[in-house]
């Protein structure tokens, strides 16, 4: 215990910043999840301190994460919009995650090819940003393509009678701080890099907010433009805000099959993110993968009991973390602890928060899920990685984000299996006129590689002297020996001299 605190006057100071980072991000994440926006708090506090008390990971934080929210939204929809019912897929997912520690399966994320990966969060990031412009511009109910009844001038002209000058004037000046934030005032001026922008973009939506609701500004916001947390009056009244699983729903195939696809995702969204905190972790050390899927799936498990959204060890969190001095997983603890007593404290403060605000903090995140400039970069390492890339995108927006990962890897085989197919044996080079030829084959030869082997012994010429190679291969399939086999047997009603190295081409296998 005393070891935890060592580092008290680091971690504070860090913890602080976290939670600034944190408190509009939970409340963004679960408003673009369509899940309760106390279930984000609690996804935060979970985090926070139960994470962080059982991870190995010294700098990494977690909590509800962007990568997540497309597939909590698509999952509510397939439960009949049943939140009790998502909470058992949650619940269920912490399990299979607590599995995968025990069973040693830290490793899976170093099998998915960088370029799918990086489709993933860049298609996120665009559903993100598809589903928060609504929010942002202030049209009720969403894009409702149905409901303009026309061409598409007609569809513009409705949609345009539905803006809400409000959250329009709230989403463009929360955009321009955000950015200025970014990229001007916190780079020159220190005073703006101790409080993170998110929070800034915040504290001035509702300065606006209860200037629109006095009628300073005349343009008033909605109820249900504002983040609408429950405000209890009592002890026993704020736990009663704490949801439960409706554990009928493990009769449903579905719930199943959601928690699968959250355990895999949220799993490897974590040992991503876990990697890219040791790298940036000054003191270089390393976290126990394992442990870190045992933490999550205990995280989950408890999230998933009383209310809260999935968690993912969080990089934007982590970062931030790193970046203002936290030394320990104190840190991350702590910032959970003050979540925790910020939703019991101030709740109607909260509650002021407009939700354009939010949906200008998402849209932030997307665009850097989704810059143009990461998919030049992709461009220009060349189609084997741009191709997976584009599919996994393309995928994730048509359908939904399994499929597009689906689809991505496809992609990625299809160029493995290619590079396969090119390069199964070589031919050494010989001087003109000569009638000898040296076929060395590749270490692993399958049967994908038996036409190329046959096109090419039959173009060997009559009267030719052929040495076949197989000293470097250590696998060749059945199929290229019977090829070999034939050509060998075949060899002298051409006048061809065969001789193999390395490679048992018996007729009488079987």
């Amino acid at each position: 215990m005393r070891a935890l605190f060592q580092n008290f006057k680091q971690d504070l100071p860090a913890s602080i910043v976290v939670f600034f980072v944190a408190v509009p991000l939970c409340l963004g994440i679960a408003l673009a999840s369509g899940a309760p926006l106390f279930a984000g708090i609690i996804a935060g506090i979970v985090g926070g301190i139960v994470v962080g008390g059982a991870s190995g990971s010294p700098l990494g934080v977690s909590g509800p994460a962007a990568g997540l929210a497309v597939i909590v939204l698509g999952a509510i929809a397939t439960l009949g919009g049943s939140w009790e019912g998502f909470l058992v897929a949650v619940v269920l997912a912490g399990v299979l995650q607590l599995a995968m520690g025990f069973a040693g399966l830290g490793w899976i994320a170093y099998y998915f090819p960088s370029s799918v990966i990086k489709g993933m969060l860049t298609g996120i990031g665009l559903l993100i940003i598809i589903k928060q412009l609504p929010v942002a511009l202030g049209i009720s109910g969403g894009f409702d393509l149905e409901s303009g009844g026309g061409p598409a001038l007609s569809l513009l002209d409705h949609m345009l009678q539905r803006l809400t000058p409000g959250a329009l004037l709230i989403t463009a000046l929360s955009l321009t701080l955000l950015v200025a934030w970014e990229r001007w005032l916190a780079p020159t001026m220190k005073i703006f890099r101790l409080v993170p922008g998110p929070l800034a973009a915040v504290a001035m939506g509702i300065i606006l907010g209860a200037l629109m609701t006095s009628g300073v500004i005349p343009y008033p916001l909605a109820a249900n433009q504002l983040v609408s947390l429950p405000v209890a009056g009592s002890v026993n009244e704020f736990f009663g805000q704490f949801a439960t699983p409706d554990f009928s729903f493990l009769m449903r195939a579905d719930v199943y099959v959601i928690a699968v696809v959250l355990a895999i995702i949220a799993s490897i969204e974590t040992l991503l993110c876990v990697e890219a905190t040791d790298r940036l972790d000054p003191l270089k050390r390393i976290t126990p993968t394992n442990r870190e899927l045992k933490a999550q799936g205990l995280g989950n498990i408890v999230s998933g009991l009383i209310g809260g959204l999935p968690v993912t060890q969080v990089i934007v969190r982590s970062s931030a973390n790193i970046a203002f001095g936290g030394r320990t997983k104190l840190s991350a603890m702590m910032h959970g602890v003050l979540l925790l007593l910020c939703v019991i404290t101030i709740p109607a403060l909260l509650n002021m928060i407009p939700l354009a605000t939010l949906a200008s903090i998402l849209l932030v995140v997307g665009y850097k899920l989704a810059k143009p400039a990461l998919f030049k970069q992709m461009y220009q390492h060349g189609w084997e990685q741009f191709a997976p890339f584009t599919a996994t995108v393309v995928g994730i927006v048509a359908t939904d984000l399994l499929r597009g990962i689906g689809i991505g890897l496809g992609v990625a085989v299809v160029i493995i299996l290619r590079h396969n197919l090119r390069n199964p044996f070589s031919v050494a080079d010989h001087a003109a006129n000569s009638m000898d030829y040296r076929l060395q084959l590749a270490e692993e030869v399958s049967f994908l590689n038996k036409g190329q082997i046959l096109t090419k012994l039959q173009s060997i010429p009559n009267d030719a002297r052929v040495v076949i190679d197989g000293t470097r291969s250590k696998v060749i399939d059945f199929d290229v020996l019977e090829i070999l086999r034939e050509f060998r047997a075949s060899a002298s009603s051409r006048n061809i001299a065969v001789d193999v190295h390395g490679a048992i081409l018996n007729p009488n296998l079987p």
